[in-house]
């Protein structure tokens, strides 16, 4: 008969959770053709977690994966709203979770890519947006915004919540509004909600990411942009103004595509123009580096020019499916 000791010492077996694998980084690093390479390899499918790519029309600008790449290998969160319609990171976060269990109940590998970090962090972390939102107060922050201009907006927001200001870009004026919103509403920092109430995912992730060397990263940066104008990037722009798209909307409010916009508009020379999102993608790319390298969960894989992409493609299986015990690359 089993005694109290016995009953004691039993301990439930604590369920193993599911896993998922993660491509993330900046722009121009080499995430597209890797993770589909990988994606083949282990039967998987690809959740995409790029803030742009979600919207139609938006394809040569967000480097978004060709017609050919779509067919290789299934995609998700690819060109599912329009550039007019309001999406965001949390609510992006519920529906990719949802998604991803839903793979995973499957005997699907999920392969999550991209390099939004406010997407991914959503995923794997889960994501919490604040309060609801206050008309009055966010109307305030708007005008304030208008009449005084966004620098004098995010120094305040470096006074009261300086880790999210940290993470953000001051140009960005509705995220700069929406954490100080949340600041005034709820009387805590954004930043200070995020560690208490986020959500709890049922799966983990293990992240990978490729270390270039920094002027290496800005010569890759500098060809695609070239490439992207090469491609019609112009004409894509040209297409969505004609379908009444402009670039106040926040979907187009993004680097590649303000500055099309400026120089269609006579702003700027197409010298001009092309520089500026050399220069303005680099900056951007600086800011993912920042980001990412935050995360001391990433694995970073330092890589060049000459780089067996196939043969990090098996190392990384290898790593993620646990054959290895450590990752030394």
């Amino acid at each position: 008969m089993e005694n109290e000791t016995d009953r004691q010492a039993i301990k439930p077996v604590e369920k193993k959770k599911s896993r998922a694998l993660a491509i993330v980084g900046p722009t121009a690093s080499g995430k597209t053709g890797l993770s589909i390479n990988l994606a083949e390899k282990i039967k998987g499918e690809i959740i995409s977690a790029d803030s742009r790519q979600v919207y139609r029309f938006l394809n040569i600008g967000t480097a978004k994966p060709s017609s050919g790449e779509l067919k290789q290998v299934r995609h998700h969160f690819i060109g599912i709203l329009d550039p007019d319609q309001e999406y965001n990171a949390a609510q992006y976060g519920q529906d990719a979770r949802t998604k991803i269990e839903e793979l995973i109940q499957r005997g699907i590998q999920p392969v999550i890519v991209g390099g939004s970090g406010l997407y991914i962090k959503a995923v794997i972390d889960g994501f919490f947006e604040g309060p609801g939102k206050d008309p009055e107060i966010r109307n305030m922050l708007e005008n304030e915004a208008r009449e005084s201009g966004a620098q004098v907006l995010f120094e305040k927001l470096k006074k009261v919540d300086p880790v999210s200001a940290a993470k953000m870009d001051a140009t960005k004026v509705r995220r700069v509004v929406r954490a100080l919103e949340v600041y005034y509403t709820a009387g805590s920092p954004l930043s200070h909600l995020h560690k208490t109430e986020l959500a709890e995912t049922s799966f983990e992730v293990m992240q990978y990411a490729f270390e270039w060397k920094r002027e290496v990263l800005y010569s890759r940066i500098n060809r695609r942009v070239e490439e992207m104008i090469e491609k019609g990037l112009v004409e894509e722009v040209r297409d969505m103004k004609n379908r009444g798209y402009s670039s106040g909307m926040n979907a187009l409010n993004t680097v590649g595509y303000k500055e099309v916009f400026d120089f269609i508009d006579g702003k700027r020379t197409k010298d001009e123009m092309v520089d500026l999102i050399k220069k303005n993608t680099r900056h951007f790319a600086k800011r993912q580096l920042t980001w990412f390298r935050a995360d001391k969960r990433i694995r970073w894989i330092a890589v060049d020019e000459k780089t067996d992409w196939n043969g990090i493609a098996e190392l990384i299986i290898k790593d993620f499916l646990g054959s290895q015990k450590t990752f030394n690359l």
